[in-house]
């Protein structure tokens, strides 16, 4: 498998070719399919994005999005993916796309797995745009190397596509989709900002350590298309 790396000059070029490269893609698959199915990250990274997403004119009531993780916290709480997902993409244009959430009403992160693997069906299989982020640990997704849940998540054999996550180094628990529900995807996409997260993303793949930088599991499974700007 492998990394294609796309640079932009800076974060509002990337922004524009990136959103009508997702809008193709979410067009064509509506076509072909009949719907289509956007998983994004949280972060600061694709809030630009989202927003230009928002306006543009897509068959947003065909269109399924939800979350590659979530921390276990109220959709009202400023730490909820859900809340930044609502705030700048589900509006506009998009406000007419259906919302598959990944917090539920349970106490813990682990009691809520069965039922988000029924929602998946919703979803349906393959994902159509999955979109990645990067912590500066190697972490994608809620797969973090600190956690004692990471070797479970990574495992392409688990049958499961969510697992809760506890990690050490960051608050929150967490619902995070696992290792082989993120690859089931028909477009994977890595998108980062900076000079630091690209010498992470190099020096993980150079190491290969996919426990220690579980990025590294994701780019040496799949394509993964990297969408890049200083």
């Amino acid at each position: 498998m492998s990394l294609h790396i796309q640079t932009f000059k800076d974060s509002d070029e990337l922004t524009a070719q990136f959103a009508r490269q997702i809008a193709d893609i979410l067009e064509q698959n509506v076509k072909q399919y009949g719907q289509a199915s956007l998983i994004v990250s949280g972060g600061r990274t694709p809030v630009a994005l989202f927003e230009t997403l928002s306006t543009m004119a897509l068959p947003w009531d065909s269109i399924i999005v939800s979350l590659a993780d979530e921390r276990w916290v109220n959709a009202d709480d400023e730490a909820s993916n859900e809340k930044l997902v609502r705030t700048h993409l589900l509006k506009d244009n998009a406000a007419a796309a259906q919302f598959v959430p990944l917090k539920t009403d349970h106490d813990d992160a682990k009691d809520a797995v069965q039922t988000l693997s029924q929602n998946q069906q919703l979803l349906g299989a393959p994902f159509d745009v999955l979109i990645l982020g990067m912590g500066e640990d190697g972490h994608t997704a809620s797969l973090f190397p600190c956690s004692e849940q990471v070797q479970a998540g990574l495992d392409m054999n688990s049958g499961q596509r969510y697992i809760a996550v506890q990690p050490t180094t960051a608050p929150h628990q967490r619902m995070s989709l696992t290792l082989p529900a993120l690859l089931n995807s028909r477009h994977i996409f890595l998108h980062l900002t900076g000079e630091r997260k690209r010498e992470v993303l190099e020096q993980a793949l150079a190491e290969g350590n996919e426990v220690a930088k579980p990025i590294v599991a994701v780019v040496q499974r799949s394509d993964v298309e990297l969408m890049w700007a200083p």
